[in-house]
Formats: C-alpha cells, sequence, structure tokens
C-alpha cells in the first residue's frame, strides 16, 4: 500500500527529484554549528502552541465573567489539561527565549549582512509579533496579574500627544481595561496573529532557501562580496539530510526536555500566585510585573524620568534594531575582527540582563 502511494506521487509531484534537491543534495556549510538549528526549533515551538492551543479553546470562553473560571476548569477538572495548559504556558516562554538566542546567533555570525537584509528584517518582524502573541495571550486567564499587567502596558500610548489617548482605547476598547479588551485580544491572538506570523515564517524561508545559508565567518577568510543574484552553494558542504535535518531534531529533543523539566519540577515558574487569582479591577495588587522578556524595557521606562522621551527612545531602538543591515556599512562578517560592535553586542546583552534581574527584585 505505501509503494503504491509513493508510486502514485511520484508520477504526480516527481517526489524523487524533490527529496533529492530539498533534502539530500542540498548541502550545508561544513562548520555549520547549533546555533543554526533555533530557528527550526522556534518553528517547532509554534506548532506545538497552536496544537495545545486548540485544546485550550475547547474550554475557553473569551468573556471578562467566565473566563478565569474556564481555565480553573481546564486546570482542575478537564482530563490532562492542566498539563495542556502549563505547555502552552511553558512553551510561549521558551519560544520567546529560543528566537532571542537565534536573533543574537544571528547578529553574532554577521548573517544579516548583504544580500540577506530582507531575511533579517522579517526575522525582525517575525521576533515583535511573538511578542504580540505574548501580549494578547497574557490576558486571557484574566487574572490578577494579567489584568493588571495589561492595564499598564496599555497606558503607555498615552504618553504620546495627540494620537495617544485614540490608540490607548483603541486597543483597550474604551478607557479602561474590560471585558471588551478580552474580546479584542482574543481575536488578535486567536484569528490575526497566527496567519500573519506563518505568513512571515513563509517568506523568511522562502528568503533562506533562495540565497542559501550562510557559513559561519568564524576562522575564515571573508567572502566574495555580492554584485550580482547568486545561490550561495556549498559544494564541499554536508547533506542536509540526515546531518541537519539530525541537528534539528537533537535540538527540538532538547527543546521538549527543558519544557517537561519545567511542568516536572518548578511547575509555578511562570504561574506565580497572582496569576491564580480571579481579575479584580478595584483591588491593585503590590507588586505586579510584566513577564522577563519586557521586564528590561519596564525598568527602562521607569529610569527615564520623562515618559514620552523613554518611550520614544525605545520606539527608536527598535528602528535600529529591525533596519540594522542598512545601517551597519561594514563588510566584515566576523564578529570577533570587530571589537568596538562586539563590545556594543556585548554591553546590550549584560544591560538588558541586568535590568531584567533588577525588574523582577
Amino acid at each position: 500500500m505505501t509503494s503504491r502511494i509513493r508510486e502514485w506521487l511520484e508520477v504526480r509531484i516527481g517526489l524523487d527529484e524533490l527529496v533529492r534537491s530539498q533534502l539530500t543534495d542540498y548541502r550545508v556549510p561544513r562548520n555549520i554549528n547549533l546555533f543554526y538549528t533555533l530557528g527550526m526549533v522556534a518553528f517547532a515551538a509554534f506548532l506545538l502552541q497552536v496544537a495545545t492551543g486548540i485544546l485550550l479553546l475547547i474550554y475557553y470562553i473569551p468573556d471578562d465573567k467566565d473566563a478565569f473560571e474556564s481555565v480553573r476548569l481546564i486546570m482542575n477538572q478537564v482530563p490532562y489539561g492542566w498539563l495542556f495548559r502549563e505547555m502552552h504556558v511553558v512553551g510561549s516562554n521558551l519560544m520567546v527565549a529560543v528566537l532571542l538566542l537565534h536573533v543574537s546567533s544571528v547578529f553574532f555570525f554577521g548573517a544579516y549582512k548583504k544580500p540577506r537584509e530582507l531575511t533579517w528584517v522579517v526575522g525582525a518582524l517575525l521576533l515583535l509579533t511573538t511578542f504580540a502573541f505574548c501580549l494578547s495571550g497574557y490576558l486571557l486567564p484574566w487574572s490578577q496579574l494579567s489584568f493588571w499587567a495589561t492595564t499598564i502596558v496599555t497606558t503607555i500610548p498615552t504618553a504620546f500627544p495627540w494620537v495617544g489617548d485614540f490608540a490607548a482605547n483603541l486597543i483597550r476598547g474604551g478607557d479602561k481595561v474590560s471585558g471588551v479588551t478580552l474580546n479584542r485580544f482574543f481575536a488578535l491572538h486567536v484569528g490575526l496573529l497566527p496567519f500573519l506570523l506563518l505568513g512571515l515564517f513563509a517568506v523568511h524561508v522562502f528568503l533562506v532557501r533562495r540565497i542559501g545559508i550562510s557559513a559561519p565567518p568564524l576562522g575564515t577568510e571573508e567572502e566574495r562580496p555580492w554584485l550580482t543574484f547568486r545561490h550561495e552553494d556549498h559544494p564541499d558542504g554536508l547533506p542536509f539530510y540526515p546531518y541537519f535535518v539530525s541537528l534539528e531534531a537533537v535540538m527540538i529533543a532538547l527543546y521538549f526536555v527543558v519544557m517537561f523539566f519545567i511542568i516536572a519540577f518548578v511547575p509555578a515558574l511562570f504561574l506565580p500566585q497572582d496569576s491564580l487569582t480571579p481579575a479584580d479591577p478595584l483591588n491593585t495588587p503590590e507588586h505586579i510585573r510584566p513577564e522577563w522578556y519586557f521586564r528590561a524595557p519596564y525598568e527602562m521606562l521607569k529610569l527615564i524620568p520623562n515618559r514620552f522621551l523613554g518611550i520614544a527612545l525605545q520606539v527608536v531602538l527598535v528602528a535600529i534594531f529591525i533596519l540594522w543591515p542598512f545601517l551597519d556599512l561594514s563588510r566584515k562578517h566576523n564578529l570577533l575582527k570587530r571589537p568596538l560592535l562586539l563590545a556594543c553586542f556585548l554591553g546590550t546583552i549584560v544591560v538588558w540582563i541586568g535590568l531584567s534581574i533588577w525588574g523582577s527584585y
């Protein structure tokens, strides 16, 4: 039966030639490393989020009066509901961590430089879309933590004159966080952002495969300049399948190991006490902090006295992040040969971690 199906596909789509051209004959650089697998690990994490999210949707009620109770039902009564919710919560945090590592490694290896500027831009938009995913999903449990954290975040646009109040009211659906806000965030989380992320991912993969995988520049000479389009081949490289696919499988397995370790031994790591209490608009908790990936920008805003300047600075930094390949005019790919940029890169990581730790305490 299997051979007949294979023969049927071979006649219609040339299955053997497709496998050869895209897997076995497709070559990757010999000095490729595990950091190059992080993009596929992030995509596997997204697919897991989709699967667990669909299962949660069976019982979740997107209404401010019933949302928290529906989540409590999932955690306490639905068979394995607690497991799927923990996988969804832990998975979202791990997906952000994998994407941040992926972006950092791409920057370190100079894989954003010509002709891969568009690949970087689309990847940066993927990261921002993931942040939007996390932000919109954060409100859905309608807990004290999610309600007040969303209240803080949705007041940020009001720092901008003229359009700030309009933007904040558009996001919230009114002058404060309410059931309307919950419905809008639910629509974003389920109806818009998944398709946006899949579209960006498709463009990202197309650009990577169209141009070719860049070789790590460490210990190699700088590549010849790109004057016309060409696909970066690696005729002396290793086969994409089974070599690189095996590396990706190992890293995806490691991702699951970390996830289930957290679920088994530290299940409250991403579900603090305030996330287990229903939202109360009349009772502001003493300690509300954003999630770890938003903590550094939040602390930066607190350190800058003028709120407008603090937010404007972060908007500028995000724009620089997206457009960085067009701002970095050096032809050198090896970051170790660029001490000033390396110092800025390491300094940014240290400041980010420092602000995040400071914000935790």
